[in-house]
C-alpha cells in the first residue's frame, strides 16, 4: 500500500542528525510514543513507535490508519515492520501530501502519533517452502520487507528484488540481505546494482529458476502492473498491495473499491493484496487521480501557513 513526498528545511530547531534516535521516557499521554526517527531522504523517513498489543497482532501485508494529532485527517500506512519483543511497529513514510509533510515535521522520537488503528486489512498468505520473488519499488520496499522475512522463516527459498531511482534512496539492503537467499538490486540510473527497473530483476530471476512459486510485488501502481505482466506469460501467480484513497479503513465509505477481475473489492478490508494479474491497474490509477488538485491545494495552504508561522516567529501549525 505504501504511502501517498519536504518540509522543515532550515527550521534549525527541528533538525536532528541522521540515524536512529533512541530516545524514550516521555510522560504518558494520547496516542502513542515514538521511539525512534531514522531519515533514509530528504523525503524518506521511519517512525518507530512502542504499541505491545498492535505488535503482537501484526502480521504480513497489513496496514493502520494514522491521525497524527487532534485535528488531523485520518491516512492508511503499510505496516513497514514490527517487533513482539520489543513490543514496536515500525512505518516508513514519503512525505509528498499535506499530512506526510506535517509528519515530517512534527513527529519525532519522544513525541506521540494522536491515534494510530489497527492492524487493519487481510495479512499475506504465506505459503510454506517453494521459491518466492519478493520484489519492491522505492518506498514499497519497506511493506515487502514483512513478507520476504515470513516466507524465509516458512522455509521459502526467497529471492529479493528491490529497485530505487539512484544509489542515494536506497535503504534497507542489509535486512533483505539478512532474509534472502538471493538478492538482486536495480536502479534507474545504474549508480546501484543492474541498471533497470525490478521487471529486469524478474526477468533475471525467471530465467535462473523455472521452478517459482509466487511473486509478491509492492510499488508504485505503474510498477506492480508492469510486475505483473512481466510474470504473466510464465503463468506464476503474482501478488500485489493495492494503495486506493482510503477513509475509515473498515469498509464503510467505499472510496478504496477496485476492480480485481469481473468483481470489486474493498481494498480495506478485501486486500490490500489482490491476484495481480486480475487488477484493473488502469482504473486504479484513474481513480487515484480524482483529489489530485484538493491534495495539491491542501499541501500548498499547508506549506504557506507553515512558513508564515515560522517566519513570524509563531509556533508551527499543527
Amino acid at each position: 500500500m505504501g504511502t501517498k513526498p519536504n518540509a522543515g528545511a532550515g527550521i534549525d530547531e527541528l533538525a536532528e542528525p541522521p540515524g536512529v534516535d533512541q530516545s524514550v521516557g516521555v510522560e504518558d499521554g494520547p496516542g502513542v510514543e515514538i521511539i525512534a526517527r531514522e531519515e533514509f531522504s530528504d523525503a524518506t523517513f521511519l517512525l518507530e513507535f512502542r504499541h505491545p498489543l498492535m505488535a503482537k497482532a501484526a502480521r504480513p501485508g497489513q496496514f493502520v490508519i494514522v491521525i497524527p494529532h487532534e485535528h488531523g485527517e485520518r491516512i492508511p500506512l503499510t505496516i513497514a515492520d514490527f517487533n513482539r519483543d520489543r513490543g514496536t511497529v515500525t512505518l516508513v513514510i514519503q512525505a509528498v501530501g499535506k499530512t506526510t509533510k506535517e509528519m515530517q515535521l512534527a513527529c519525532r522520537a519522544g513525541s506521540r502519533i494522536f491515534s494510530v488503528v489497527g492492524p487493519m486489512g487481510e495479512p499475506s498468505h504465506i505459503g510454506k517452502g517453494g521459491k518466492v520473488v519478493c520484489i519492491g519499488g522505492g518506498l514499497g520496499v519497506a511493506p515487502v520487507f514483512p513478507q520476504a522475512r515470513a516466507f524465509k522463516e516458512n522455509g521459502a527459498y526467497v529471492i529479493g528484488v528491490i529497485g530505487f531511482r539512484t544509489k542515494e534512496l536506497v535503504f534497507w539492503e542489509d535486512k533483505f540481505r539478512q532474509v534472502c537467499d538471493e538478492f538482486i538490486i536495480c536502479s534507474d540510473d545504474g549508480s546501484v546494482g543492474i541498471k533497470g527497473r525490478v521487471t529486469d530483476g524478474i526477468t533475471l530471476a525467471l530465467e535462473k529458476h523455472g521452478d517459482i512459486g509466487e511473486v509478491v510485488a509492492i510499488g508504485p501502481p505503474i510498477m506492480m502492473k508492469a510486475c505483473a505482466e512481466a510474470t504473466r506469460p510464465a503463468g506464476v501467480k503474482t501478488t500485489v498491495s493495492l494503495n486506493p484513497i482510503m477513509v475509515d479503513g473498515t469498509g464503510m465509505c467505499g472510496g478504496c473499491r477496485v476492480k480485481v477481475g469481473e468483481t470489486i473489492k474493498f481494498a480495506c478490508v478485501d486486500g490490500p493484496e489482490f491476484d495481480g494479474h486480475q487488477v484493473d491497474f488502469d482504473d486504479l490509477m484513474n481513480r487515484l487521480k480524482r483529489f489530485a488538485e484538493e491534495e495539491k491545494l491542501a499541501a500548498e495552504r499547508w506549506s504557506e501557513t507553515c512558513r508564515a508561522g515560522v517566519g513570524s516567529g509563531g509556533a508551527v501549525p499543527r
